[in-house]
């Protein structure tokens, strides 16, 4: 993996593009495994040394900051002023650490705190880019009423190092809460799901609605059963007070309410999983699974699941399941892939155990989308030499002429 300096990295790349060499652009390198497989051999171009806030403007809330700057980093940075960035921190697969802003914004997953702050797409403001030929290129601005230009960032963000390496990033901040408090619910899955749809058309605003299943709330210390974990914000204490009691009581759910310290560290043991007995990688599948919000009961009691973690935005329909290599096989995966279509969603696949020679090829990470034929024809015009993540293009089950003949990394 090369990780060039800033000053070499725009003809690093331009000397990759004269000599016809396949890359992938990556980040810290922290998932190189996540993804579609990237056909070998491939040369990975880091943004490491791509580091650092460039700029903050704390009364305009923006942050213009690096690609390499691990999020981490960006946090400790703004919480002094009392800001932050609305994400989710990426979910944590073992050895890795929580990885850099422009690998969060390049792979496009949209956590939990989409409830209330939309995505990471819709966080950004402004972005730069290396495109393949080594050519800089910009979109957006510094300032959020910004709408000169293509809107590149949407496209770049969730393009999977497909269309270009991200060098800079320009986002929305936002204040930090004054006071948070969240309330715990179990009971019936399809109760807890019932539930989500009275509090939307209550009105109110949370943070987050994940519903987690009964292993997941298990590996947390919260019981067998599953659990939907509302979190909410506000400025004011006796707001957050009147939204406390606008969560109302139930007789078939037990609630348990939940300081801000005890919320964080429940979401921060939900995105570690811990290593089963039976595997020293509790997370070999990574799978990104959805359905119609209001059939999320049924996801859930899916055979295929039993046994499985699982963390789903309740409010959107989508989240993550992970497992042992022995947890799931790959006509599992494939079943509950057909079981998330027939439920109004989908099913990607993040991560998955490598295969052993002579197996068959890996379960492409996402379907065809009906944009196929779209989707290849902006891929041709950014990267007409097919040079960036050769076999990885969201949207395309198996890009043509780049077959999948390996592991290989994601940015």
């Amino acid at each position: 993996m090369f990780q060039p300096d800033a000053g070499d990295l725009q003809d690093l790349v331009q000397d990759l593009h004269r000599q016809g060499t396949p890359w992938l652009p990556a980040g810290l390198g922290s998932r190189l495994d996540w993804g579609a497989p990237v056909r070998q051999p491939c040369t990975v171009v880091s943004t490491a040394g791509l580091r650092g806030i460039r700029e903050h403007n704390r009364g305009d809330f923006t942050l213009t900051v690096a690609a390499g700057t691990p999020l981490v980093e960006i946090r400790e940075a703004l919480a002094p002023h009392r800001q932050w960035l609305a994400v989710d921190a990426p979910f944590v697969t073992p050895g890795a650490a929580q990885g850099s802003i422009g690998g969060l914004v390049a792979r496009g997953l949209a956590g939990g705190y989409r409830q209330r702050y939309l995505g990471v797409r819709d966080q950004l403001i402004g972005i730069r880019l290396l495109r393949t030929d080594g050519v800089e290129a910009h979109a957006g601005g510094k300032v959020v009423k910004n709408v000169a230009g293509y809107d590149l960032m949407r496209l770049l963000c969730g393009s999977w190092g497909s269309l270009g390496l991200i060098t800079e990033l320009t986002l929305r901040t936002m204040p930090l809460p004054q006071h948070r408090a969240g309330l715990l619910l179990r009971g019936p899955v399809e109760s807890l799901v019932a539930r989500v749809g009275a509090l939307l058309r209550a009105g109110l605003s949370p943070e987050r609605l994940d519903l987690w299943s009964g292993p997941l709330a298990a590996a947390t210390g919260l019981g067998p059963e599953p659990v939907l974990l509302v979190a909410l914000a506000s400025i004011s204490a006796t707001s957050l007070q009147d939204q406390m009691a606008g969560l109302g009581a139930s007789a078939d759910l037990q609630s348990q309410p939940c300081s801000s310290g005890q919320l964080e560290t429940l979401l921060a043991a939900a995105r570690q999983p811990a290593s089963p007995a039976d595997n020293r990688d509790p997370a070999a599948w990574l799978l990104r699974l959805g359905a119609t919000p209001t059939r999320l009961g049924e996801l859930l009691e899916l055979k295929e699941l039993a046994g499985v973690p699982v963390d789903l935005a309740a409010g959107s329909g989508l989240g993550l399941a992970w497992a042992a290599t022995s947890a799931l096989s790959p006509a599992k995966v494939e079943a509950l892939r057909r079981h998330c279509r027939a439920l109004g969603g989908h099913l990607a696949v993040l991560r998955q155990p490598i295969a052993p020679a002579g197996a068959a090829d890996p379960i492409p990470a996402w379907e065809d989308a009906p944009s196929r034929a779209m989707i290849e024809a902006v891929k041709a015009r950014f990267d007409p030499k097919l040079q960036l993540a050769p076999g990885r293009l969201p949207g395309v089950a198996r890009p043509e002429g780049q077959p999948a003949a390996g592991r290989g990394a994601a940015v």
